[in-house]
Parts: structure tokens; C-alpha cells; sequence
């Protein structure tokens, strides 16, 4: 049954990824020169229609977007969620951008990498910030110290460890020195990369939105991210800068003119909306005063994807899962029990229930991402015993049954202490949905009754990674096209570890997969680490993440980042 719906995965991740072979092999960072992309995307789910360049494209210039729930911060150096990051990928503009899985230049005209692959070079294009100032390569030198900087305090600064640029992880570690790192600017248009050992994937990566520059001025002016929503303080350099924030309402955005291809951008406003109630969105979508929301309520996925050609479904490089509180006396102490309540549930019918394109998750790492030999690393993996369906259900008891003995009690009383946790999830119809078929199924199998509770997204980050809670909702899509993006998160320390894991054999295996000279050794430890993170089993996955989104017919030319990121910087109004 897995491999049906792996199958079905992968064939549409091919489509979205039939373009990004360059990302994910050499061929990209040995690139010598890089000429100007042309504007048209060459995946047609991606858009409604070729490109225009005619009048009519700006009869209508403003374009109306719920974001969802408010973003915690639109720093790019601080920022961790996807909802952050889709305003950050509006208003910034890294080395690169990727859009619709190709790797296009940004503040980069062009790049080479040296024979052994060990130093890569950027040659920068004549840009400006939004404020008319110019924008050089000191500025990304000190974007980017600042976010492996101890005393920033980003949760991304574990990322650095997967850049293997000299001397960064160093500094995150508090080990290093930031004049020790391989970063430098022979001139205002040069910037230089030394690594320790060649890495394929560096070129993408830097165009995530962590490596994004910002202006000093800027952000001392109101640090602590205050100065992103701040219009009087804030400089950017992306297509758009913002020009209101109304906490909890919304923002707007303007296109800023000084960006180096605003010849190209075709809206003069983004009006962005802080809408986290999806009836809602939906309500107004319908009624035409949104123009694209990020998602619909459950129970009309099914029939909107069937007869609504606004309606959009991608795969995407991610996983839902639960969190076990690993500091938690119960959870913590006995990986039987977490075994149990993992198999106690039918996925499968969760992906049913939700219908629109999930697959039932058997690992942490979902399908998608391709080792050494040219094998899917998901699949190569295996299941771990995970069942799509209700198959595992008599082991669940089994396990149930043990981990009372083994904790000194007896079944009933395990089932009054489980009975007595919660699971926590943010507010919205899908995560409600999952976890009233996990409570359901527990229930019915285990004969364990957990509470339910949700919080607003906000509150309900700080909830999750403070460890209050003792089952919570958890998500990640990787940063880069490695499963090191995924498994990297559960290492000792890490900002997004929620479970609070610790595990020194899963830590080494990281760590050695992080210094490994030859791809082979990479993804061997890497597979490993996988296995002890599996065994250990402090997250309880459910499914393999698909995307949705709602786009009016009139708005054109939008793009996606095969990381989940929406891009509207040649977008444009056509028709309404």
C-alpha cells in the first residue's frame, strides 16, 4: 500500500522538479557563467497563462493575499516559519532565487567555483537597497555573521553547520571566531566562500531566506526584528518594501523601485491580511476580496479540487508529525509506550480524511530526496514498522501492554496517566481534524482518552518550543535539497528540536555526516542517523506534507518555491 502512494508522490514531485536537476547535482556550482533566465516558468501547474508583457497587465496593479496566521517576525536572520518566510520572499532577495524548482541569479549576475570545489565566488549585480543606497558584499558579510552570531539568538543558526563553510558552525558553537570565517569581500561586487569540503548544494541553499541580507543601519536602529515592521525603519531589497504594519490585522506592500529587476514587477501593491480562520479566507476568496489564500477548510478540499481550476495541489519536501515531550516523565521514560501510541494510528485514513494529496508518513524523512546511488532516501529507508493503515493496531496493545509492565504499572493505570495528557495543536480545521482521529483511534485501540486543546499560532510556537506541553503538533519542510534538512532539527541544542531529544549516537552520526569528504559516507550516516532517530521514536510522523493554495484566475504569473515559499516578483493582474 506504501508504494502506491509513494508512487503518486513522486510522480508529481517529478513535475515540479523536471527543471532543478542543477540544483541538486554539481553541474550547478561549477557554473562558470550564468545568463539572465527568461521570464516564462517551465512547469504549467505553476500558472495560468504564458506571461504577458501587454497593457492589460496593469489595469488592475494591487494584488489582496492572506498570509494566514501573523507571523512571530519578518526578520529574515530570525525568522523560522513558512508564513514569515512568504512575506520575507516578497520583500528580500538572496544571492539566488528559485522559483518553480530552477535556480535563477538574484543579487548574484553570476558565480564559479574553483576546480576542487572548495571556494565559490559570487560576482555581484549593480543593486540598490530601498532606500536608494547601494547594496554590496559587505552587506551579506555581515547579514550573515550576524546570523551565526551567538548573541543574535536565530534559531536558524544551526543551519550554518550544513553551509560546511570555514569556521561558521564554529562561531554557533561558540568555539569560533567570527574573523576566522570563510567569508570575504575582495571588492563591493565580490563575495567569497571558502568551504572544507565541496558542497553540491551550496548555491541553492544560499538562497533561502536566512542568508538574505539586511541593512546595519537598519536593523540597529530597532533590533530584535522590531525594524521589519517598522515602515519609518525598515530597508529591503527584494520586489516590494513594506509600507504599513497594523499588528494583528495586516500589511502592505509597495514595489520598491530600486529593486535590480523592477522592470519586471508587475503589481504596485500587495495588501497582505493576518486572516488564521480559514472559513473565513475561503468566504472572502469567494466573494472576491482575496486574491490568493494559503488554505481552504477540510471538508471542501475534495470537491474544490475536483471542479475548481483555482484550486492548487503540490507535493512538498515535508513532514506532519507529532511531538513527544521527551522531558516529560511518562513519554520520556518508555519508548514502547511512544511505539504504541505511533502504531495505534491509521494514516491512511487521516490522508483520506483531509484529501488534498497527503501521503501516509512511515519515516521522518519524506520521499523526494535522492542519495548517492540515485536512490529515493525515503523508500531506501523502509517503514519501520509503520503501517499506512490500522495493520499495526494488535501490536499497538502489545506495546501498550509491555510499557506498563515495564513502568510498574498495570494497564489500566496506564491508561488513566495517557488519558490524563493532552494534545496540542494550533487552531485550524485540518490540525483539529488529525487530532481528533488520533484521539479517536487511541481511544478505540488503546482505550486511552487524551484531551484536546488548541491555541492561536503565535502563542502556540512559544507553547511548543518552551516544552509545555505533553503531545504537540509539529511540522518541518527542509531548507535544502538533503535529508540532512529534515533529520538536523533533533540534534542536541537545536531551535527547532521540540521534543527536547537528546541522543549522542544520533548527534555523531550527524556531525559525521556533516564533515563527510565522500557522498557515500554522507547519506551511510545519514541513513543511520535516521535509524536511531526512528528507534528512539520521540516524534510520532503521520504524513508526508502536500501544499495548497487558492489563486483567482486573473492573478498571473506567480511562482513557487519547491520549498513551499510563494513568489509574486513577475506577478501580475489580468482580466478582473
Amino acid at each position: 500500500m506504501k508504494r502506491r502512494w509513494m508512487t503518486l508522490f513522486l510522480f508529481l514531485l517529478t513535475l515540479m522538479l523536471a527543471a532543478c536537476e542543477a540544483v541538486t547535482t554539481a553541474s550547478l556550482l561549477t557554473t562558470l557563467t550564468v545568463t539572465e533566465p527568461p521570464v516564462t516558468t517551465t512547469v504549467p501547474v505553476l500558472t495560468t497563462s504564458q506571461p504577458d508583457t501587454t497593457t492589460t497587465r496593469r489595469a488592475v496593479t494591487e494584488l489582496n493575499w492572506n498570509i494566514g496566521a501573523e507571523p512571530l517576525t519578518i526578520d529574515p536572520t530570525l525568522n523560522g516559519a513558512s508564513d514569515g518566510g512568504d512575506v520575507i520572499n516578497q520583500t528580500f532577495e538572496g544571492l539566488v532565487r528559485e522559483v518553480n524548482g530552477i535556480v535563477y541569479p538574484g543579487i548574484a549576475a553570476s558565480w564559479e567555483s574553483s576546480i576542487d570545489g572548495l571556494t565559490v565566488t559570487f560576482h555581484l549585480r549593480e543593486s540598490q537597497w530601498s532606500d536608494g543606497s547601494d547594496l554590496t558584499a559587505a552587506d551579506f558579510i555581515y547579514s550573515w555573521k550576524r546570523g551565526m552570531d551567538p548573541d543574535t539568538g536565530s534559531e536558524y543558526s544551526w543551519i550554518w553547520g550544513y553551509t560546511n563553510i570555514i569556521g561558521a558552525y564554529d562561531v554557533v558553537l561558540g568555539s569560533g571566531s567570527l574573523d576566522d570565517v570563510g567569508i570575504s569581500a575582495p571588492d563591493d561586487h565580490t563575495l567569497v566562500i571558502e568551504l572544507f569540503q565541496p558542497t553540491d548544494y551550496i548555491v541553492s541553499l544560499l538562497g533561502f531566506y536566512h542568508f538574505m541580507p539586511v541593512k546595519e543601519s537598519a536593523v540597529e536602529a530597532a533590533p530584535h526584528g522590531a525594524w521589519a515592521i517598522d515602515p519609518e525603519i525598515v530597508v529591503s531589497n527584494g520586489p516590494f518594501v513594506l509600507s504599513e504594519y497594523v499588528v494583528g490585522a495586516g500589511l502592505t506592500l509597495v514595489k520598491n523601485e530600486f529593486y535590480w529587476n523592477a522592470d519586471e514587477v508587475g503589481l504596485t501593491q500587495i495588501n497582505g491580511e493576518f486572516i488564521d480562520d480559514e472559513a473565513s479566507a475561503y468566504i472572502a476568496f469567494q466573494q472576491g476580496q482575496l486574491d490568493v489564500i494559503p488554505s481552504v477548510p477540510s471538508p471542501l478540499i475534495t470537491a474544490l479540487i475536483a471542479e475548481n481550476p483555482e484550486m492548487y495541489v503540490f507535493p512538498l519536501l515535508g513532514t506532519y508529525y507529532a511531538n513527544f515531550n521527551m522531558d516529560d516523565p511518562l513519554f520520556g521514560a518508555n519508548v514502547k509506550l511512544r511505539l504504541a501510541l505511533t502504531h495505534a494510528i491509521d494514516r491512511e485514513a487521516i490522508c483520506e480524511a483531509l484529501s488534498a494529496g497527503q501521503i501516509p508518513a512511515t519515516g521522518f524523512v519524506p520521499p523526494g530526496f535522492i542519495d548517492h546511488e540515485g536512490n529515493d532516501f525515503s523508500m531506501t529507508a523502509g517503514t519501520y514498522g509503520i503501517a499506512d493503515d490500522d495493520s499495526m493496531y494488535d501490536e499497538a496493545v502489545t506495546l501498550f501492554a509491555e510499557a506498563a509492565a515495564e513502568l510498574g504499572m498495570t494497564v489500566t493505570q496506564l491508561q488513566t496517566a495517557v488519558s490524563a495528557k493532552v494534545y496540542l495543536y494550533n487552531t485550524g480545521s485540518g490540525h483539529q481534524l488529525v487530532g481528533e482521529m488520533i484521539q479517536a483511534s487511541w481511544n478505540s485501540t488503546l482505550g486511552v482518552a487524551v484531551s484536546l486543546q488548541n491555541q492561536d499560532w503565535a502563542i502556540f510556537q512559544n507553547t511548543r518550543r518552551d516544552g509545555e506541553y505533553d503531545i504537540a503538533r509539529g511540522g518541518w519542510i527542509t531548507d535544502f535539497m538533503d535529508p540532512a534538512g529534515m533529520l538536523a532539527i533533533f540534534t542536541t541544542g537545536n531551535g527547532y528540536n521540540d521534543p527536547n531529544y537528546e541522543s549522542t549516537a544520533f548527534d555523531t552520526l550527524m556531525a559525521e555526516a556533516s564533515s563527510a569528504t565522500t557522498a557515500a559516507v554522507h547519506f551511510a550516516k545519514l541513513y543511520e542517523a535516521m535509524d536511531v532517530l526512528m528507534a528512539d521514536m520521540p516524534i510520532i510522523p503521520i504524513y508526508y506534507y502536500s501544499d495548497i493554495l487558492m489563486v483567482q484566475s486573473y492573478v498571473r504569473n506567480w511562482g513557487r518555491s519547491v520549498l513551499g515559499s510563494i513568489d509574486f516578483s513577475k506577478c501580475y493582474i489580468e482580466g478582473k
